[in-house]
């Protein structure tokens, strides 16, 4: 039935839509309230099939009219509460739902077609949001998301840190906005920033493990999908702000986002609009110690040296700046909305490891720096003569410019019909650039290289109206990037890649238990001047969630997934200053170029993944379990060669087969009405086949957090040990264990009428020297020192 539906649905989908038989308006009400019988208000009521949703009111109340055929349950979000299911029965129009208190919110992940929620998904699924996700937000996406469950981060300083998922990164992690590929160039190496901010959006979605029946090729390890509301899914009259200060960088960051709108203003529609920006900038940053010396140095020369000089050291060519905007509208229709959106992105920053520490300026010499940085922002023709002083610029500094301009559609239509219930299309348009600027040797900047891509991507979601129970959506995506590398680090060739791809996802509850079905065909060609590579991933999965007892779900899940090897794991070759080595692409077999394998030898990555996942969500105590096994046949990884080419270490991309396991765990106990105490740990080994351990794989880790909450102030004090990691690869060092103690003071307050938030951070409260074992400069740089940060919010 599955496989039929798949073939029937793609070949009637563009004549279905033109169907459109009414129905009966169905008029339904209801009451939200909890277990003692208290209203539950701003609760989020879902039709299920299709885009509709209503917000309780202030005494827990709801009401829709919808005229669809298909409306037979609906859902029940709120904070702090279990996600209700309520089977509507054709003589009831009014009911009363409860909902019962919850420690792991199920809460609506937009990033799946069919919106499923975090709780109901057979994979598992991490959602930031709300206050947990501003008590976390950082500088970079990676340093955001680092403490969730299986989630690290790669770590390239403090300035361009992307996501590590279950030991997967690159092009294996899709970094999306609102769906769409961010299109930019961080899969490409680590030096290079991730071309998002967190500063102003509404929440962000992990997706571990395969992500492939949702988004193809390049989420074989998994998604993180930043949700923002720059293109207005409703009216509604807002504005937020942000102001912060942290002292281990002289760090400031200001924020805001305004949402307004205008009633019947356009031919008797309604529409709503929204403006972001945010601005960041940065010094140099402190380390507890010199990270010149080496992790594999004498302890006793080390702790010498530390006491030397702790707490004067920096970690030179680490400032940045960061800034951007966005401006988007949408026309609220009687179904649903279109919108379009634009966005600016700029981060001028040092790029780490092309510099040595050195001991702090004084005050004028650290302002001189700072104003000189800030000239780094015009384009390249206007690196021309610039003069910079600074001293490290000597030694051959590195800054990357990053400039990137993003429009994105996004449109959600209800329709009346037989066969589609709704159809949901994202279109985003990126241009990209990156210019690495290098000391020209006499005062001023050049352009080293230059990266370019101009990428577009078009995403249709069809939700398909229920059949025999089967509820299910047609994804259709086409994807294009044009991407080319100039100048000295142009270690791959210009590149062109295309994919069309059609994937179905169905899935039907049988009482208790919610089965998962998915099927996606792909077709991806990369073309470059001398060489063209066409391949066809496909990948099927199927998942259960079983209720099994009130408050306790069991998920099982098995995905069989292919990816098409990017362009640069198949064509580089050069020196890629941003991990000190010399690359090989899988296509070249010797350092001189030779090539004896043709284009037909490259084959695709292919994965076998099975989960587990133990889950408790009701009560005042609930947990979470994950376990997984990855096996990947012809996993392409940099192997050293044992080589060397102008003093760069030749790595050379390899297929071999390979395996990923490792577990997950989080326990949370609300000890009393004022306390909350979670306890997490997790686990990952990655490993060839053959034996030998993959490089860069994050250590074993185990985490306390304790939130306290006063009537007008919340205190979190998390404990975060990282275990020593000797499951190294050949060639490659140990790094020790270490401790991240951080403490967070919100305190809330009416201001203007406006809820306020005073806060208060200190991070690595012990001032503890640590390196991260999954960063390409473990051995040049430690963590940040102790910082201090101190910041207000508001909203209204």
């Amino acid at each position: 039935m599955f496989l039929n539906r798949f073939f029937a649905t793609s070949l009637c989908a563009v004549s279905v839509l033109s169907a459109s038989p009414a129905y009966a308006a169905h008029s339904i009400e209801g009451l939200v309230k909890d277990a003692k019988g208290a209203p539950v208000k701003n609760a989020k009521v879902f039709v299920h099939g299709s885009t509709l949703v209503v917000t309780t009111d202030q005494s827990g109340r709801f009401k829709l009219t919808e005229q669809m055929k298909h409306i037979e349950e609906l859902h029940v979000v709120a904070s702090g509460f279990n996600h209700a299911s309520v089977k509507l029965s054709e003589n009831i129009t009014s009911y009363n739902i409860v909902l019962s208190p919850s420690l792991i919110e199920r809460i609506d992940v937009t990033a799946t077609p069919l919106h499923g929620s975090t709780l109901e998904s057979a994979t598992p699924i991490s959602v930031l949001s709300d206050q947990e996700l501003k008590n976390k937000h950082a500088s970079t996406l990676g340093e955001t998301l680092k403490a969730e469950l299986g989630v690290h981060s790669s770590y390239y300083g403090p300035v361009s840190s992307t996501p590590i998922i279950r030991g997967l990164d690159g092009p294996r992690v899709l970094i999306a906005q609102n769906g769409l590929d961010v299109g930019d160039a961080s899969r490409v190496g680590p030096d290079h920033v991730v071309s998002t901010e967190t500063s102003t959006v509404k929440q962000i979605e992990v997706l571990r493990g395969p992500a492939t029946l949702f988004y193809g090729s390049g989420a074989i390890g998994g998604v993180v999908n930043v949700v923002d509301n720059r293109v207005p899914r409703e009216l509604e009259r807002s504005s937020e702000w942000q102001y912060s200060f942290g002292t281990v960088a002289d760090e400031s960051e200001l924020s805001f986002a305004l949402n307004g709108g205008a009633e019947q203003a356009l031919s008797g529609k309604d529409i709503a609009w929204h403006v972001d920006a945010f601005y960041r900038d940065s010094s140099d940053y402190d380390v507890p110690a010199d990270p010149e010396l080496h992790v594999d140095e004498d302890e006793e020369e080390h702790a010498e040296h530390a006491e030397d000089g702790h707490g004067s050291f920096t970690l030179a060519n680490s400032a940045s700046r960061s800034k951007g905007g966005t401006v988007g509208a949408s026309v609220l229709l009687d179904n649903g909305f279109v919108g379009v959106s634009v966005g600016y992105l700029d981060r001028l920053y040092g790029i780490p490891g092309h510099a040595h520490a050195h001991e702090e300026h004084d005050e004028h010499e650290e302002h001189e720096e700072h104003e000189e940085h800030e000239e780094h922002e015009e384009h390249a023709d206007e690196h021309e003569g610039h003069d910079d002083h600074d001293e490290h610029g000597e030694e051959g500094f590195v800054k990357g410019d990053m400039r990137q301009t993003r429009v994105q559609l996004i449109s959600e239509l209800t329709f009346k019909n037989s066969w589609i219930t709704g159809l949901n299309t994202k279109f985003g348009v990126t241009n990209y650039q990156h210019q690495e600027l290098e000391f020209d040797g006499i005062g001023g900047v050049e352009v080293g290289t230059q990266f370019n891509n101009d990428a577009w991507e078009l995403r249709s979601d069809m939700l398909l109206a229920d059949l025999n129970d089967w509820h299910g959506a047609l994804t259709f995506d086409i994807k294009s990037s044009d991407f080319e590398a100039i100048g000295e680090e142009a270690f791959t060739p210009p590149s062109k890649t295309k994919s069309y791809a059609i994937g179905l996802l169905e899935e039907k509850h049988f009482d208790n238990v919610l089965v998962q079905l998915g099927a996606r065909a792909e077709q991806v060609s990369i073309d470059s001047d001398l060489y063209s590579f066409d391949f066809s991933p496909v990948s099927l999965s199927a998942g259960l969630v079983y209720d099994f007892a009130s408050g306790y779900n069991i998920a099982a899940s098995y995905t069989h997934s292919s990816r098409a090897p990017s362009a640069g794991e198949l064509l580089s070759y050069g020196p890629h200053i941003g991990t000190r080595s010399f690359e090989l692409g899988a296509i070249f077999d010797s350092i001189d170029g030779a090539t004896s394998l043709i284009e037909s030898d490259m084959v695709e990555e292919t994965s076998n993944n099975i989960e587990l996942s133990l889950r408790k969500f009701e009560g005042d105590v609930g947990f979470v379990v994950n376990a997984f096994f990855n096996q990947v046949d012809d996993f392409y990884y940099q192997a050293n060669t044992g080589e060397e080419l102008d003093e760069l270490p030749v790595y050379r991309y390899e297929a071999r087969d390979a395996e990923f396991y490792g577990v997950e765990a989080q326990w949370i106990w609300q000890a009393n009405q004022d306390l909350k105490i979670t306890v997490q740990a997790d686990s990952i080994n990655g490993k060839l086949t053959s034996g030998e351990y993959l490089p860069r794989i994050p250590p074993t880790r185990l985490g306390t957090t304790f939130d306290y909450e006063l009537e007008n102030t919340s205190i979190e004090l998390s404990v975060m040990h990282h275990f020593e990691q000797d499951k190294t690869a050949a060639m490659e060092t140990t790094t020790d264990s270490y401790s991240m103690v951080d403490i967070k003071v919100n305190h809330y307050l009416p201001l203007a009428g406006m809820d306020t938030t005073l806060f208060f951070k200190i991070n690595n409260l012990f001032d503890e020297e640590a390196r991260v074992h999954s960063s390409f400069l473990k051995n040049d740089t430690l963590l940040p020192s102790r910082s201090f940060v101190v910041g207000i919010r508001g909203m209204y």
